[in-house]
């Protein structure tokens, strides 16, 4: 006689773009799903505000409706998939969903930058879980390889291309020869970038995944807004072009690397040498280069947002919270405990050292190069390379000065930049940006 297999009835708050793709999984796919799952993943409910939008789904009649409480108060819900973005109403709805009894699964990676410990006490004091992998990465599973496949390593360091509109846009610019304000109106049309890109291309979308990825990796409990960050909008075509001649490609990075000082963490467009896989992440893709002691080094690279990428890991989440797997994961790791000491500090960011590529805007005349390497000197930034383009008349114009660094303190590079940047002969726009790993030497 065949047995009926067990169903878990689960609901959707949040009906957008990655909403559409996760109830377009459900009901395509559930047969492959409740194979995976060993019971059937019934979809019950569907929340939304707007309920005439088209999407690219048909939901059975009944299933959409704008009142949460039809969630909240059916006792046969043991999850919720809410994909509300920003941080309010998602963080009051998240709240609800707990008291409720539901397990949550999410992929807003604000709110979980900025109220993780509330709603991670919150969820423990309940006996209730909350997933997020397709909160960084889309669906490169790089929540579950640090929090569960690499637990037997101490996590070294993490360099990451984590938004894959900042990437598309610098390798529009590097391949197309597009400028910067071309490369952000293609990705807008292409639907990679929003109509405001501002949290994308300033690097704070980058840095709340990275301090996810450091309280996760790490232990280490930041506040996003205290991680340094640098965008690329600060790029120009020159920028990458300079960098190919010297060997590099230039990639927004998210870094978090262990060292005896503490844990140095920041977002910045840095120098990656040519030939090295993150350097060779083209378009929309992230990547994610993991260090640890056992393991060595790990690379996972994929597509960090669209619709059914980040569904994919929304539904993966999903079946681990209604098999079980998700609570055990989610008592064990203990996230944003409130009241567990942080294992690691922070370190301070002026003492981060590194290597800078730099570029200003000099006067073509003579002394202009002595005065700039006497101000880094004084700092004690050596130089490791120049490069100066000739004007095309002498002593006429403003002309380009690229000078490569060896190791220094962000600190002293700081000030350094500050006192240059009062030189009469150099003229606003000069550029900063980080270079990975020692000219002619092998990269951490």
């Amino acid at each position: 006689m065949k047995l009926t297999m067990q169903s878990a009835k689960v609901a959707i708050v949040g009906f957008g773009t990655i909403g559409s793709g996760v109830a377009r999984l459900l009901l395509e796919s559930a047969d492959r799903i409740a194979r995976h799952a060993g019971r059937r993943i019934e979809l019950a409910c569907v929340v939304d505000p707007d309920l005439g939008r088209s999407r690219n789904v048909t939901l059975p009649e009944g299933l959409l409706t704008d009142d949460l409480s039809r969630v909240t108060d059916d006792p046969e819900i043991v999850a919720v998939v809410q994909l509300i973005g920003g941080l309010e109403p998602a963080r009051s709805i998240m709240l609800r969903l707990l008291d409720s009894g539901k397990d949550v699964i999410t992929a807003n990676k604000a709110l979980l930058a900025e109220h993780g410990p509330e709603l991670f006490d919150r969820a423990r004091e309940l006996g209730r879980s909350i997933s997020f992998e397709a909160s960084v990465a889309g669906g490169v599973p790089i929540i579950a390889a640090i929090g569960e496949c690499l637990t037997a390593n101490r996590i070294e360091s993490i360099h990451a291309i984590l938004n894959g509109t900042s990437n598309y846009i610098l390798t529009q610019m590097e391949e197309q020869g597009r400028d910067y304000a071309t490369a952000v109106r293609e990705a807008q049309r292409l639907g990679y970038a929003e109509a405001d890109p501002t949290m994308d291309v300033d690097g704070t979308d980058a840095a709340q995944k990275l301090a996810i990825l450091a309280h996760l990796a790490f232990g280490a409990r930041v506040d996003w807004k205290q991680i340094p960050r640098v965008g690329i909008d600060t790029v120009q075509l020159a920028d990458l072009r300079y960098a190919a001649q010297l060997g590099y490609r230039i990639k927004l990075l998210a870094v978090a690397e262990l060292v005896p000082e503490g844990l140095e963490l920041y977002v910045s467009p840095t120098l990656v040498r040519q030939g090295r896989p993150l350097a060779e992440v083209r378009g929309a893709f992230n990547a994610i280069s993991v260090v640890g002691d056992a393991v060595g080094r790990v690379f996972f690279h994929g597509l960090g947002a669209g619709q059914m990428p980040t569904a994919s890991a929304v539904v993966a989440d999903l079946i681990d919270t209604v098999v079980g797997r998700a609570r055990i994961t989610f008592q064990t790791l203990d996230l944003w405990s409130e009241a567990r000491e942080a294992p690691v500090t922070v370190r301070d960011p002026a003492k981060i050292p590194g290597r800078f590529y730099l570029r200003f805007p000099v006067e073509d005349r003579p002394g202009v190069l002595a005065e700039i390497a006497g101000i880094l000197g004084r700092h004690r930034i050596s130089i490791a390379s120049v490069i100066q383009q000739e004007a095309e008349e002498e002593g006429q114009g403003v002309v380009p000065l690229v000078i490569m660094t060896h190791r220094a303190p962000e600190g002293a590079m700081d000030e350094a930049m500050e006192a240059i940047g009062k030189l009469s002969c150099v003229r606003a726009g000069s550029v900063r940006l980080r270079v990975r790993g020692q000219p002619q030497m092998q990269e951490r």
